[in-house]
């Protein structure tokens, strides 16, 4: 495994493929008040590229390309936030979308516990550490700690994401899962406009 760490952008000669796997870090969980600070990105190769971005600008056109690449599959584990953040602070719509957190409730019926540890553990035979998940990644320099728990984030994805396929087409429920990746981009905007919480479907 390796880590790359770059600064305000991405490189432009980087192959993702046709797959990505993205998270992001952010100073907290509310979006307009707390910045992002990190996305991570994995091919699926056991590498890790980590953008640390600058906060003030914002300015890194080659991630915003891949983000809204639609030839290019973002795979996420709860895609809900790391879209919104995005398209808050980068203002780029992510498309298409694969949400592993999304697959996983829809398969995983038997259990209760849909976080990506327990995805890691189950499905990929890997157990991950989440003792650096309340960090500040807003430190100008990150510590060798925070850059492996954010790779650790991106680089189990792909995996889980063939596990979670199989699962997905033996149920029957690949079509509910599309249909749920497809609207994501709508539930973002949804959260950054106010409705975070309501369930605008119910009566």
């Amino acid at each position: 495994m390796s880590i790359t760490l770059h600064k305000g952008d991405l490189p432009a000669d980087i192959d993702f493929g046709t797959s990505v796997a993205v998270d992001s870090e952010t100073l907290g969980l509310q979006i307009p008040r707390d910045k992002l600070c990190l996305v991570q990105l994995s091919a699926g190769d056991g590498n890790a590229h980590i953008v640390q971005l600058d906060r003030a600008r914002y300015d890194a056109p080659n991630l915003r390309a891949l983000i809204a690449n639609p030839d290019v599959t973002k795979i996420f584990h709860y895609a809900r936030f790391d879209v919104a953040v995005m398209q808050q602070y980068l203002g780029v719509v992510t498309t298409p979308i694969y949400c592993t957190k999304i697959a996983s409730k829809l398969v995983r019926t038997y259990t209760d516990r849909h976080g990506l540890k327990d995805l890691c553990r189950e499905l990929a035979g890997v157990e991950i550490s989440k003792q650096q998940q309340s960090s500040d990644w807003g430190a100008e320099t990150l510590s060798e700690a925070q850059l492996s728990y954010a790779a650790s984030d991106v680089l189990h994805l792909h995996k889980l994401k063939t596990v979670l396929d199989g699962m997905l087409e033996r149920e029957g429920r690949m079509e509910y899962a599309k249909a749920c990746f497809a609207f994501l981009p709508v539930r973002a905007s949804l959260d950054l406009a106010g409705w975070p919480d309501e369930d605008i479907f119910s009566h």
